[in-house]
């Protein structure tokens, strides 16, 4: 009976080790089977394209989170900061203030897609570095730095723009966003071969362990001789390169910058990167994991869109979801652990 009671155990630890390896990625095949039982055209190429379409923005920033969640970090401002790189942005394509109000795409040409894309991701890495020399110098606390970047980037968005949109890029800046390379819309692409360097680095460099180390236990990582301060200052720097690039990609695919881009983005990225698999606490979590945890939402949203529930309850759905989704990690993490 006792060699019964301990194969069940055994069997217990190692169903919660599964689901804890492959718990989004079964809940993510499973929500695909039910929205196409609900709904067979949900399988459609084309709509699954245009899943994958709208994942790439949120997912971008995903990416550049889990360095910052990895650390025991989190970034509140990456929406603001998205809106205020973006609007950045169509500034630089347009070739200044003085066309910006022009919808005419033969004003657009202004210095130039590279030049935009340039602006947006120096411009997003700038601010996430400032953000992270405030957390490592002043020794504030990521929550409360960074939900005062909210504000202020947005309030920067704001000044820039008077508060309206900026649109009509020229076609090889909007191609960036709704290109496609065969039947592959291009944010996808961009989405793909950044999250596969992402994986690369935290995986197989020494600095991808250092974040980890970092996230694990940081005095311990300082003992070790870790220059851990810079490793918090350039995770931030990361998630703002994420941003700027992740807002040249929205202004391209929408043919504007708005002020009010970005609203919301912070529940979407974190709730992606946090279902992925990444703890809250640091030192646990991956790129594959966040990559699953974008595409789950992604599929979520556009399966409650398919049957017609309004956004305020993808909203509500969401956040549950997250709530829930830490909750079952924490305690699959302590089934695994007795």
């Amino acid at each position: 009976m006792s060699t019964t009671v301990a194969e069940d155990q055994r069997s217990g630890i190692n169903v919660a080790r599964l689901l804890v390896s492959f718990g989004p990625l079964i809940f993510l095949a499973a929500l695909m089977v039910v929205f196409t039982v609900m709904k067979p055209s949900f399988i459609d190429p084309i709509n699954l394209f245009n899943i994958t379409r709208q994942i790439s923005i949120t997912g971008l920033i995903a990416l550049g989170m889990t360095f910052v969640i990895l650390t025991a970090g989190i970034d509140l401002s990456v929406g603001s900061l998205l809106a205020f790189c973006g609007m950045v942005a169509a500034v630089v394509a347009k070739g200044g203030a003085a066309n910006t109000l022009s919808l005419d795409p033969s004003q657009a040409a202004g210095y130039g897609w590279f030049a935009a894309l340039l602006a947006a991701i120096v411009v997003g890495s700038a601010c996430g570095g400032i953000q992270g020399l405030a957390i490592t110098r002043l020794k504030v606390p990521p929550f409360v730095v960074t939900l005062g970047g909210l504000t202020i980037f947005r309030g920067l968005t704001l000044t820039i723009s008077n508060g309206g949109p900026i649109s009509g890029f020229d076609a090889s800046m909007r191609w960036f966003g709704t290109g496609l390379i065969g039947p592959v819309p291009v944010p996808a692409i961009i989405f793909v071969v950044a999250a596969i360097l992402c994986h690369i680095v935290l995986r197989y460099t020494r600095y991808g362990r250092a974040v980890y180390a970092v996230g694990g236990n940081a005095e311990a990582a300082r003992l070790s001789g870790l220059r851990v301060d810079r490793i918090l200052i350039s995770v931030y720097v990361i998630v703002g390169f994420f941003a700027g690039l992740a807002a040249f990609v929205l202004s391209a695919r929408l043919n504007s910058a708005e002020a009010v881009a970005g609203m919301g983005y912070e529940l979407t990225v974190i709730s992606a990167v946090v279902i992925g698999g990444t703890s809250l606490f640091g030192g646990v979590g991956s790129i594959t994991g966040t990559v699953v945890g974008a595409a789950l939402i992604g599929v979520l949203q556009n399966g409650l869109q398919f049957n017609n529930v309004s956004s305020y309850t993808q909203s509500i759905v969401i956040g549950l979801i997250l709530v829930l989704a830490v909750a079952f990690d924490r305690w699959l993490k302590s089934r695994v652990g007795r």
